[in-house]
């Protein structure tokens, strides 16, 4: 069946970014993005979308986790103050969402108005993936180091932040893991544990980032806690709101989180 030239299309298509294998970066985000850099800070975004801080704080914080580079620059202030400038990354990203949103619907006009027409754009279509994992860094792998059972994997997440992983040697070979590949590495919040970083406990956990507070969000239990760690990223960890207060977790205190190697889970495009 052809339709008419001024009938609607009979499909309507979202467009989303995604770092290997996981989390998306789409229209949401992306407005998210564009308003704060349009009112200059996160408090002002928030208020213009009609959302809450809390929302956008976390839509810009997945888009920087997501990128090599920081789609933002931010200056502390909390909620009634602070800044944020659009970075040359944040705006490619935006530039080149909107080029292919364009061109995505331009391909999505065509459907079903005349089938020779049918576009070969359509094969290259994916579905976002979705993850539970509350943090999800791109990291590039540094090396890996092969045993019978499992593999030792260390990951670059900023210039001078490395992790490790662990995982089976079958998976390493599955996921082709190799020095110079991106990766997704994902780790849920509980598994983070925060420490002063001036008093950080001796722990069997293999990996310790150094960084600082930039949020917590109560809870009657818990804390939600946001940890810059550099170059724009960032780990949250949910820790015991007892715990929180014991520890004096508040916006600038210089923390470090750990977590162990068998906690990152990895992931490829």
């Amino acid at each position: 069946m052809t339709l008419p030239a001024n009938a609607p299309s009979p499909a309507s298509a979202l467009l989303a970014f995604r770092g290997p294998g996981a989390l998306h970066v789409g229209a949401e985000r992306i407005a998210m993005l564009e308003a704060v850099a349009a009112h200059g800070s996160i408090t002002a975004a928030a208020k213009a979308l009609g959302t809450s801080y809390k929302t956008v704080w976390d839509g810009v914080n997945a888009i920087n986790n997501l990128l090599p580079a920081p789609a933002l620059h931010t200056q502390a202030g909390g909620r009634g103050g602070g800044g944020a400038t659009l970075t040359a990354s944040g705006e490619r990203l935006i530039a080149a969402f909107h080029r292919l949103q364009a061109k995505l619907d331009a391909i999505t006009a065509s459907l079903g108005r005349d089938e020779a027409e049918a576009p070969l754009d359509l094969l290259f279509w994916n579905n976002a993936m979705k993850t539970s994992a509350r943090n999800a860094l791109l990291c590039q792998v540094l090396a890996v180091a092969r045993a019978t059972v499992n593999a030792e994997v260390t990951l670059q997440v900023a210039p001078g932040r490395n992790i490790v992983a662990v995982v089976t040697a079958r998976s390493a070979g599955e996921l082709g893991l190799a020095p110079g590949q991106n990766v997704l590495a994902l780790i849920k919040a509980p598994f983070v544990m925060l420490a002063p970083r001036d008093g950080v406990p001796r722990l069997s956990v293999a990996n310790r980032i150094d960084g600082h507070v930039v949020s917590r969000l109560d809870d009657g239990v818990n804390s939600e806690v946001t940890v810059a760690i550099g170059e724009g990223k960032t780990l949250t960890a949910v820790i015991t709101r007892n715990s929180a207060d014991a520890l004096a977790i508040t916006e600038g205190a210089a923390v470090s989180a750990l977590f162990d190697a068998a906690h990152v889970i990895l992931a490829v495009g």
